[in-house]
């Protein structure tokens, strides 16, 4: 779980959204990004602040989120 390193969740900063450390870019933006078709090199050009394990983090994340989910059949 290398994505502990450069996440944060601060309720102070965007409501306490997940955060890349340091910034006031939130996992949800850098997902809703890739999600449009921004490629990674992209990302990186326009949000020079960023760095590629902090696109990775928010993707391991997010993965993280999506493994303690639970379903149950009605």
């Amino acid at each position: 779980m290398r994505y502990k390193e450069r996440i944060e969740i601060n309720p102070e900063i965007l409501v306490g959204k997940p955060i890349i450390k340091g910034t006031r870019i939130s996992v949800e933006f850098i997902l809703e990004l890739l999600a449009s078709g921004w490629s990674e090199e992209e990302i990186l050009k326009n949000y020079p602040q960023l760095q590629k394990e902090d696109i990775l983090a928010a993707i391991e994340y997010s993965l993280e989120i999506l493994k303690e989910e639970r379903v149950f059949a009605i």
